[in-house]
């Protein structure tokens, strides 16, 4: 998978990893949450609508396999999301 800047130019791959930059991981972005109860989840309905806890202008948590690696913005890229990024979290191993 690439990045795509800001002006839309895919970075260039980083080689200094070797054979363990080929290792697939799973990046995933967390608008937000909400604490629910059991019964609050079996009651769920279609086209209810429940807070998050967060405010629109937050920004989002970006994990890989499920450990957060950095903070970003949701941005269009056409007809699909995406997320750029404008904070790394300190102290993640190189």
């Amino acid at each position: 998978m690439s990045a795509m800047s800001p002006g839309g130019i895919t970075a260039a791959p980083t080689d200094d990893l070797g054979v363990l930059g080929a290792i697939k991981v799973r990046l995933s972005v967390e608008v937000g949450a909400v604490e629910l109860t059991l019964r609050q989840v079996m009651a769920l309905e279609i086209g209810a609508v429940h807070p998050l806890d967060r405010r629109v202008d937050d920004p989002v948590e970006v994990h890989v396999n499920g450990r957060l690696v950095a903070r970003g913005e949701i941005v269009a890229i056409g007809e699909r999301f995406g997320v750029r990024l404008v904070d790394i979290v300190a102290g993640l191993p190189v």
